[in-house]
């Protein structure tokens, strides 16, 4: 039987870090989601392709051959991981994950990756679409001040010349874009168990999703 975990939580909850740790404790697959629609994101901008271009979004998603390495996300054989976080992708991701086409061919992706390997995923709609029968579905939030905070030193510390009021306007932005967008919005899913990461350390929140899983496998 495959084992399968859905974090899901807004921008800057937390999730990635705490899903490659779980991911390394329970030797799973980490699949990050958000970073395969941030791929097609930098991809669509790259091309000029708007995100009114369905057609031409779901030509260019089927020349898009992903995977993980090392949590890295690698399109077509090159590692993308540090363009796709940068924060001008991040102003632009929404627009191209509320397309319904868009949507679909990458759920199926993922999937497909769940069949064939026991995974964590983290995204917005793990539990309640992707991965919507998995035993294990956490919702992971904090404040929108707490997750500017650790984007901004995130970003700091990478060495780019940030601005936490823009950063903390963008994540109120894109808060509202994913909850309201038509198309599998943001929500906690029913049987999730939801965790308020503001205040907790990261190992914190890590224990908690491990000992749930520890006590149900």
């Amino acid at each position: 039987m495959r084992i399968s975990v859905a974090i899901d939580g807004p921008a800057g909850a937390g999730k990635s870090t705490i899903a490659k740790l779980v991911a390394k404790e329970f030797d799973l697959m980490y699949i990050n989601t958000g970073a395969m629609y941030r791929a097609v994101a930098l991809v669509a901008r790259d091309n000029n392709i708007d995100d009114t271009n369905i057609e031409g979004l779901c030509s260019l998603i089927d020349t898009l051959d992903m995977r993980f390495e090392n949590d890295d996300l690698i399109l077509n054989d090159v590692n993308i991981q540090e363009q796709i976080t940068m924060p001008e992708i991040s102003a632009i991701v929404s627009k191209y994950a509320s397309i319904q086409e868009v949507r679909t061919k990458l759920v199926k992706l993922q999937r497909d990756m769940s069949s064939k390997f026991d995974v964590i995923m983290d995204g917005r709609d793990i539990g309640t679409v992707v991965l919507k029968d998995s035993k294990f579905k956490f919702f992971l939030t904090a404040t929108p001040e707490a997750r500017a905070e650790r984007r901004y030193k995130e970003l700091n510390n990478r060495g780019l010349d940030v601005n936490y009021s823009t950063i903390l306007e963008d994540i109120i932005k894109r808060d509202y874009t994913d909850s309201n967008r038509q198309i599998d919005p943001l929500r906690k899913a029913d049987d999730a168990i939801e965790i308020d990461t503001t205040g907790l350390s990261i190992s914190e929140v890590t224990e908690k999703i491990c000992l749930n899983i520890k006590s149900n496998i």
